[in-house]
């Protein structure tokens, strides 16, 4: 069996460098011809995966989430069904949490070539593709600038209130949303599409009721707050305080259209998307083969 392992070299402080040599134990102890690949730079492990991954029996990556993302992009170009193996060595590691993959980076290694199959829904972005969450807005980039020691204390509400000190000079979005019949249209400050338990680090954020195969996004649209009382809202209702509120839109689909008055950046998997003005997204159900704790 040949095995092709994608790994990025400086993801978590470069955390595998001081593994790597158990890792490709455990691979070989399972019966398998292992190919290297350190990524040597942004999109390397897309053309990689893309032009490789149909002459392997499984593909294991290694790194964050940008890797993860990179590498599952490659997967879909290519047109295999070649099962993905996934080690976290990130600092944020969203859909690992999703999968409970361990951050030990050897039992991750483990459950890549041994463990159970299972088969989740991926995204696509226009031409692009992302395993579990495209945003725009404000809190793109909070999840990721939040201190730890602070999540710990707070749980997502840190998420929160971090976000909230750059209201006053963040810009806002106004779009026209279309998704199975409904159409909204209003001005944004935030927006996510996510197939995912966790974002940012924070549990709870997409809800109660995610299954990462069921083909449907859940979706998450706050509008822009008129003043300090629509604000104080928004902040109580992403902390649970008051459930629900008009200013915030949630929803599942497997499709929609976004259409923006202007173009705006975009994240995928917390990384950079790109600037765009019409993008349509959507689900496909159980586009991709992941290995999870448990036995095949």
């Amino acid at each position: 069996m040949k095995l092709l392992f994608v790994y990025n070299p400086h993801s978590g402080v470069g955390r595998i460098r001081s593994q790597l040599s158990d890792i490709l134990d455990i691979m070989v102890r399972a019966g398998y011809e292992v190919s290297v690949h350190p990524t040597q730079a942004v999109g390397d492990a897309t053309e990689v995966t893309a032009a490789w991954a149909a002459d392997y029996d499984l593909v294991v990556c290694c790194g964050g989430d940008g890797t993860l993302d990179e590498t599952v992009t490659g997967l879909m170009q290519s047109g295999s069904e070649v099962p993905l193996g996934y080690i976290p060595s990130g600092s944020t590691n969203d859909f690992a949490a999703s999968l409970k993959l361990p951050k030990n980076m050897k039992k991750a290694a483990q459950i890549a070539v041994s463990g159970a199959d299972f088969k989740c829904d991926v995204g696509c972005f226009g031409e692009k593709n992302f395993i579990y969450i495209a945003a725009f807005g404000l809190f793109t980039d909070v999840s990721y600038q939040t201190k730890q020691e602070l999540k710990n204390v707070l749980g997502h509400v840190a998420y929160i209130l971090e976000g909230a000190k750059r209201i006053g000079s963040h810009p806002s979005y106004r779009m026209r949303v279309e998704y199975d019949g409904g159409v909204i249209e209003d001005e944004f400050m935030y927006g996510m599409v996510t197939n995912s338990l966790s974002v940012g680090g924070f549990k709870g954020m997409t809800g109660d009721d995610v299954a990462l195969d069921d083909g449907l996004f859940e979706v998450m649209l706050i509008r822009t707050p008129r003043n300090a009382v629509e604000l104080n809202e928004i902040i109580a209702a992403l902390t649970k305080l008051r459930p629900e509120s008009d200013l915030i839109y949630t929803f599942k689909t497997d499709e929609l259209q976004i259409s923006p008055y202007q173009a705006i950046p975009w994240t995928l998997d917390g990384e950079y998307g790109g600037e765009q003005t019409q993008i349509r997204l959507k689900s496909m159900r159980r586009a991709l083969t992941i290995r999870v704790p448990g036995e095949k």
